[in-house]
């Protein structure tokens, strides 16, 4: 996996298991309530998913096949 797609899901990954913890009516991850507050917590999570869901992660092997053939052909960045 490249940088990117390994930052997009450690964010995310944090995201969620802070609202889980709230949800549950446990201890957020510190700081978290006191600066954010609930609301802005939904909100750092709902845009960490949509980050992670819509950019391209070449998790899989086949994903990682698509994305050399994609810069062998020059179809796309190098990372």
């Amino acid at each position: 996996m490249d940088k990117g797609t390994i930052i997009r899901s450690i964010v995310l990954i944090i995201a969620l298991a802070n609202q889980l913890l709230m949800a549950n009516g446990l201890t957020p991850i510190p700081g978290t309530e006191d600066v954010w507050g609930e609301v802005l917590a939904t909100i750092f999570t709902v845009i960490a998913a949509g980050i992670a869901w819509f950019k391209n992660n070449y998790v899989t092997a086949k994903g990682q096949m698509q994305k050399e053939a994609l810069q062998k052909d020059g179809l796309t960045k190098t990372e």
